[in-house]
């Protein structure tokens, strides 16, 4: 499964990152949304990840804009 997580606290992203790898998942790790916004863009996702307040675009918009593509993979919050 390729997953997109988008987290800004690294204290909070690594260790998911690693579990989500130890698990056999492709993870992609981000720490901002203008970068999660161009990978959603360039790659296709299982499972998208998002952080509510992140730096450039929040999970919401990310969220938002996501669903406007037409995409339908699930998205945890």
């Amino acid at each position: 499964m390729r997953i997109l997580l988008v987290e800004d606290d690294p204290a909070q992203c690594e260790p998911l990152q690693a579990a989500l790898t130890h698990a056999g998942h492709v993870v992609d790790a981000v720490e901002d949304g203008t970068t999660a916004r161009w990978l959603m863009g360039e790659k296709d996702y299982d499972l998208l990840i998002f952080d509510w307040m992140l730096p450039g675009e929040d999970g919401i918009s990310l969220c938002q804009h996501y669903r406007q593509e037409g995409k339908a993979a699930p998205i945890l919050i």
